[in-house]
């Protein structure tokens, strides 16, 4: 590709019209390759002004696979791909059972498994990285086109991809989704992960696994706590983890059994719920009930995963 010579007028002006050129046509954003490439913050904060004087709520994402604090201070970009998130996901939903070939082709190289407790460090400690209106906005993704499809990692698991994408779904962020993980495509490393998507072969779906992530983005929809909410892990043991969204007088519950046995947890609500009030089951058909500040005995199958909520606002 050819590489230009941002520190000559001509050129910043050239970029800079070309970015606001698309916005007034009407997209809603920009996804910016490798930008860090373009090492001049001076450069991107102009770039971020004219984007925005064309449409204020334009949203602008960066490629940057490590931390990107420099470029994430409200005045340059909104947002970056989170690979880490990305990586922290692999590590804890599929965990050993990653396909070491696929893995070693990516920038991650290697990993290691981890259970609740470190998946938890690491969440959090990419939510400290950055400011809250940047975590509210990091766009999380479980593949993408520099990645082996997250069931290739997974060596086919549906287990693993379920989980992590009710993880991603009712998680702090943008969610984004890969063109037909939705529907069970598999490929390893380029170019098997960038396969066209199979319009007309309908047949190769798996659509209980479309309805599944059909249902999901309906929920989150549906969820004021789930897209602005706060969120808190309130319990992360062996390989179980268990978290609230809130956002006013509504409250998300999310329960996660990574393990290939059944458990049965104690929740501590630490004054989410009094005690008697009720939460429905928004993925199955169950309720629960606050008993001494907690959810006592909540039961969780082998890899799955349980959402409650109070009633809707």
């Amino acid at each position: 590709l050819p590489k230009f010579n941002t520190d000559t007028p001509a050129v910043r002006e050239f970029l800079w019209g070309i970015g606001r050129k698309w916005i007034d046509f009407g997209i809603d954003g920009w996804r910016l390759d490798v930008p860090n490439e373009i090492d001049d913050e001076s450069f991107w904060r102009e770039f971020r002004l004219r984007v925005r004087a064309s449409n204020p709520e334009a949203y602008i994402v960066g490629e940057v696979w490590t931390e990107a604090r420099r470029w994430l201070k409200g005045d340059m970009w909104d947002a970056v791909m989170n690979y880490l998130f990305t990586r922290a996901c692999i590590a804890f939903f599929i965990g050993e059972a990653v396909d070491h070939q696929e893995l070693a082709k990516t920038s991650f190289r290697t990993l290691d498994p981890t259970g609740a407790p470190a998946f938890r460090r690491a969440i959090e400690a990419l939510e400290g990285l950055y400011h809250p209106n940047v975590v509210a906005v990091q766009l999380n993704l479980l593949g993408s086109h520099d990645l082996p499809r997250f069931l290739a990692l997974a060596r086919g698991d549906l287990s693993a991809l379920r989980l992590a994408t009710l993880f991603q779904m009712t998680y702090t962020g943008a969610p984004s989704i890969y063109y037909g993980d939705e529907i069970g495509m598999r490929g390893g490393h380029d170019p098997a992960n960038r396969g066209a998507f199979p319009w007309y072969s309908s047949e190769t779906w798996d659509n209980r696994l479309l309805h599944d992530f059909q249902r999901l983005i309906a929920l989150r929809k549906s969820r004021p706590a789930l897209r602005r909410g706060s969120f808190r892990v309130l319990h992360a043991h062996d390989d179980v983890l268990v978290y609230a969204r809130q956002l006013g007088n509504e409250t998300v519950v999310v329960a996660l059994n990574t393990s290939a046995t059944s458990k049965r947890v104690d929740v501590p609500l630490e004054g989410l719920l009094f005690d008697g009030a009720g939460l429905d089951e928004v993925w199955a058909h169950e309720s629960v009930k606050a008993e001494a500040g907690a959810l006592r005995g909540l039961k969780l199958g082998p890899r799955s995963g349980r959402v409650f909520a109070t009633a809707p606002p």
